[in-house]
């Protein structure tokens, strides 16, 4: 065959033999130096490209077949657990009493996810290919051109731009998709579409759909029904629910579903715009509408309103389900009967420990989700690293689908598995990925690995998140976890310092410290130990509480009470009254700080036990030798009878 390019000798000598006339020519190569555009709309071209590709992936050998796939399906034990409480409805559902989905809901504030509004254009942008709607909700939302119901626009031979479709002021029939966030408006879509229990009912659409999950065999079934119950100008996609409803449960559903659109086509006669035309149900409907089917064993509710309004739902469209809920009524929250408030709270951690030991490391940035796979603990059980890394993959490809349905991330999202030699076993692996996926109802789509082994995939972004739903971001470092200052940090201390070095960084000026919880504080570099001024303070009034009020008398002694020994005083102070000193004298030789003296005035016996306090504290330890165990006590703030006792010396072992 002939060689592409000409840049070589060889391909000029061979280019001579083949034809003498082309010895002279030279491709021209066209080099790009401006943007380019294409015909028509940018975000419709996207569209169709991204249908290409799905289209492609479709075709491509399956990595699990229907048998695996079902199976695996069937062989999970599915619970809903419904809890409302203070306001809030929370779902729940577990899978081998394991929690891979969570809801949450509050009363003051729903989505606006499907519902339908008459709006009004306010501006166009043809370069941004956008019109911003106004539907009644105070901020403007957003209708891009791939989002246009181009079947119902007359442009004629024109090209597909939105400035011919629309103009400021036109009144458009539209329905949300995203809920706005943050200075965001919501995204809207001119393609109305009702859902259903089983069917999703599209107006005016040209083509019916079944879902992929479905087994080919119940796809056909449903495509037979379809044929008779469904009304001519009007299409439909098949929800994984439909699997195995009757003709007469779809017939009821599509009848449902064409009487809402037709009263929806009523109000865009006699409505102003904006307008709300149609309204989504409640959360707890579209959960058990979208979620709950036969797949589950049982549906626990606390909570005697979402009870009814799940089996009145459920009576009109599902009748069938209702042996399947039952009332909670135990006295203990259900979720901390199944352990749910415990997954949730270290669902919103970074890391992630595997059962065997290995870790994932999950961070969120603007652009996409990374997911760091790390061996951690896990060391193997005989067999060679490649078979030890292997089994960490399989178990980390289990717990990264359900991070993924839990955490609701959606967007782009990158794997960084552990680097695998055989192509057996990244085949493998990948396997596993998405058979764990087909559980998954959220739309998703696996990419080919990169040539960096990261594998690529994909997930429709529908809510905020669990992360979002139960943080804000941090008023100090907005959100990117670490705090800026002007000067380089000084990150670890030296242990060879001076004792008014030492003095200057307990007052707050050697770097930054943490504090333990107990009125201590370590330093995350090298273990030292900083008193804080709040803890100089709890130091003096326990001091201060030990002291009798009177300078010549004994403290009286409590009952439980040991007496308090005091160092070695400085000349012109009292000794103690007590005979503590020689047993203090005859332990450890640890040599003492001595603290310049204050040229400030005379210091008071407070002072001095104070100080000896802050001398008794262990020296600093260099970086890497662990850190002090010691504790204050600041029982004495909150009027709590102290008793001092002098701590025994430290172990070296």
């Amino acid at each position: 065959g002939r060689r592409r390019g000409g840049g070589g000798q060889n391909d000029k000598s061979d280019g001579d033999d083949e034809s003498p006339r082309s010895s002279g020519r030279k491709r021209a190569v066209e080099v790009v130096t401006e943007p380019q555009r294409i015909k028509g709309s940018t975000r419709l071209e996207a569209k169709k490209q991204r249908r290409r590709d799905g289209r492609e992936a479709g075709r491509r050998r399956a990595v699990v077949t229907e048998a695996e796939f079902l199976a695996r399906r069937e062989a999970v034990d599915r619970v809903m657990v419904v809890r409302s409480k203070n306001g809030r409805i929370q779902i729940a559902v577990l899978e081998d009493d394991v929690l891979v989905e969570h809801y949450v809901a509050r009363n003051q504030d729903s989505s606006l996810i499907g519902n339908v509004y008459l709006g009004r254009v306010q501006n166009v942008l043809p370069s941004m290919e956008a019109a911003f709607v106004d539907i009644g909700r105070g901020r403007n939302a957003v209708l891009y051109s791939g989002e246009v119901d181009w079947d119902a626009v007359e442009t004629g031979n024109q090209p597909r731009r939105i400035e011919l479709a629309l103009k400021s002021g036109d009144k458009v029939l539209v329905q949300v998709t995203k809920d706005p966030v943050g200075h965001k408006g919501a995204r809207l879509t001119s393609q109305i579409s009702l859902p259903g229990r089983y069917l999703v009912y599209v107006p005016g659409g040209a083509m019916n759909g079944i879902s992929r999950k479905l087994p080919d065999t119940e796809r056909a079934r449903l495509k037979k029904i379809l044929k008779e119950v469904l009304p001519e100008s009007s299409g439909v996609i098949v929800r994984t629910a439909a699997e195995g409803a009757t003709e007469e449960q779809l017939t009821r559903d599509v009848n449902r579903l064409t009487t809402q659109w037709e009263h929806i086509g009523r109000q865009v006669e006699s409505q102003q715009a904006p307008a709300l035309l149609h309204s989504e149900p409640d959360l707890l409907v579209k959960i058990v509408r979208d979620v709950f089917n036969e797949d589950f064993s049982k549906m626990l509710i606390q909570g005697e309103d979402a009870h009814q309004t799940i089996t009145a739902y459920l009576e009109g469209v599902a009748p069938d389900l209702l042996d399947r809920v039952e009332s909670y009524e135990e006295d203990r929250d259900p979720f901390d009967r199944f352990r749910i408030t415990e997954q949730i709270e270290k669902a919103l951690d970074r890391k992630v420990w595997l059962p065997s030991g290995g870790s994932l490391v999950i961070d969120r940035t603007e652009a996409m989700t990374v997911v760091d796979v790390n061996t951690g603990k896990f060391v193997g059980s005989g067999g060679n690293l490649e078979e030890t890394v292997t089994k960490n993959n399989l178990e980390a490809a289990e717990e990264i689908v359900r991070q993924l349905r839990l955490r609701d991330i959606g967007g782009i999202i990158v794997v960084d598995f552990i680097d695998m030699v055989l192509e057996s076993n990244r085949d493998l692996v990948l396997r596993r990925l998405v058979e764990c996926l087909s559980r998954d109802r959220t739309k998703h789509q696996v990419a080919e690995v990169t040539s960096l082994g990261l594998v690529q995939m994909t997930r429709k972004k529908l809510g905020l998140g669990l992360l979002e739903t139960f943080s804000e971001a941090c008023e100090v470092c907005a959100g990117r976890g670490v705090i800026v200052h002007h000067d380089p940090v000084v990150k670890h201390r030296s242990s060879g310092s001076s004792s008014s070095g030492r003095r200057q960084r307990q007052n707050g000026n050697g770097g930054s410290s943490q504090g333990n919880g107990n009125g201590s504080s370590s330093s995350q570099g090298g273990g030292t130990h900083t008193i804080t001024e709040g803890v100089k303070s709890a130091l003096a009034q326990i001091a201060a509480s030990t002291i009798h009020p009177s300078q010549g008398e004994d403290a009286p002694a409590a009952g439980g009470q040991v007496d308090v020994v005091l160092p070695e005083p400085k000349d012109g102070q009292p000794a103690p009254k007590d005979g503590s000193r020689a047993e203090h004298a005859d332990r450890g030789k640890k040599p003492r700080r001595k603290k310049p003296e204050s040229s400030k005035g005379p210091r008071t016996e407070t002072d001095v036990l104070l100080d000896s306090v802050l001398d008794a504290l262990p020296e600093p330890k260099a970086p890497g030798q662990g850190r002090g165990r010691r504790r204050v006590t600041t029982a004495a703030l909150t009027g709590t009878p102290v008793s001092t006792v002098t701590p025994a010396p430290p172990s070296e072992d």
